[in-house]
């Protein structure tokens, strides 16, 4: 049997080995468009490579999906955060769980894991052919013929194909896929910071709040987490999550739209307001810049405080029903101006690519080609940051290698 594997990222490799570990008679082939293998991994994690995730609850590890997280909850049932630990230790690569859950190579470097992978194709004799891009899929009755784009390299016909091309960011990238009848949705960014030019916030660069909650005026989409204030504007896991549930909708709108901070992460207002009068009651007589609620960080309380118009050098006695409601609003619903955004560190992440309804997420060969199958996220899978776009390419990759 010979198996073509299109892509030499994480989930090309993964899905290579599988398949020889799988069909050790098999001839396995690697075709890499670049001359680098597991560009992305390397940079990954800021080059630590955060590979997984140790959560183990496979309904909580959907919920970290904004798509694909149904389809993907049936496959975690074939191969899960557990078992891709265990992959990685067993083949030589000791793992750190953080307390965040994020797990990484215990050498904190993204190698460990490229040398893995390269290792075990070498010791399973996988092929790799480095400048080879494919331009078309062609079925020629049970198999498959794959056309390259380098016009000197002759067309191949094999068994078995994966594509594990990754994320494309343009739409004209999966037209090759299109014409094979795959649905194909449009792909644009996830997982970014937002850019905020006009907001005064920005001064505050480096301050960071462990828990708040970001919503999108206008919309139902919030997210909760903690918020870090950078140069250019919004950044840390709340405003990530944000911008990954929120890929469509953001792109829609030209990324020019209000965001609304709750700095406190207290959805009742009521309750907030009683939190106020109790240092009114306590610290009567104590000025506002010397008692900060919910222990905000200092730079951050001095603002709020100058951006409603209260003095810093008012006592808490003397707020008065008129300050409490400034106040209880600013702490609640902060409103910021967003226009533009960031990547997020060097990893780009996309919404979109080939469409679930085209593939069996149970074996992941598509449905309307046979032998080909999906692996990592060329599939409109995506996750929010903290290693699950790497466990959704370790668990679509593994049931891809069963060439089911």
């Amino acid at each position: 049997m010979h198996v073509a594997i299109i892509g030499g990222g994480a989930a090309g490799f993964f899905s290579a080995i599988n398949v020889k570990e799988n069909y050790p008679d098999a001839k396995v082939v690697i075709f890499e468009k670049s001359k680098e293998l597991l560009a992305k991994v390397k940079i990954s994690g800021g080059g630590r490579c955060n590979l997984t995730n140790a959560c183990t609850s496979i309904k909580e590890l959907s919920e970290a999906y904004p798509r694909g997280g149904k389809a993907l909850k049936k496959a975690f049932h074939i191969f899960n955060t557990r078992q891709a630990m265990q992959w990685f230790e067993s083949r030589g690569v000791p793992l750190s769980i953080q307390d965040d859950n994020r797990v990484f190579p215990a050498s904190q470097n993204s190698q460990s894991i490229i040398d893995c992978f390269l290792q075990q194709a070498k010791k399973l004799g996988i092929e790799i052919e480095l400048g080879k891009g494919i331009k078309a899929i062609k079925p020629i009755g049970h198999k498959l013929e794959l056309s390259f784009i380098e016009k000197i390299v002759p067309s191949k016909i094999f068994d078995k194909v994966i594509v594990a091309t990754g994320s494309s960011p343009q739409r004209s990238g999966l037209e090759w896929l299109e014409k094979l009848h795959h649905k194909i949705e449009d792909p644009v960014p996830s997982l970014f910071t937002f850019n905020m030019p006009s907001e005064s916030v920005t001064r505050l660069m480096g301050v960071s709040v462990e828990k708040t909650s970001v919503r999108i005026q206008g919309t139902k989409l919030n997210a909760e987490g903690p918020l870090l204030i950078t140069h250019w504007g919004m950044s840390g896991p709340v405003i990530l999550k944000l911008s990954a549930f929120g890929a469509r909708l953001t792109s829609e709108k030209g990324y020019e739209f209000n965001i609304l901070v709750n700095w406190v992460n207290v959805q009742n207002n009521n309750i907030v307001k009683d939190t106020l009068s109790s240092i009114v009651n306590e610290h009567s007589n104590k000025l506002l810049s010397n008692v900060r609620p919910y222990f905000l960080p200092e730079r951050l309380w001095h603002f709020l405080l100058e951006k409603v118009d209260l003095s810093a050098k008012k006592k808490w006695g003397e707020l008065g029903k008129k300050g409490m409601n400034k106040l209880v609003n600013v702490l609640t619903n902060d409103v910021y101006s967003v226009k533009g955004k960031t990547l997020y560190k060097e990893e780009f992440v996309t919404c979109g690519g080939v469409s679930l309804e085209s593939i069996d997420i149970i074996t992941m060969q598509s449905k309307v080609c046979k032998n080909l199958y999906f692996a990592g996220e060329v599939m409109d899978i995506d996750g929010i940051t903290g290693g699950y776009n790497f466990q959704a390419a370790w668990t679509t990759a593994f049931i891809a290698g069963q060439l089911n």
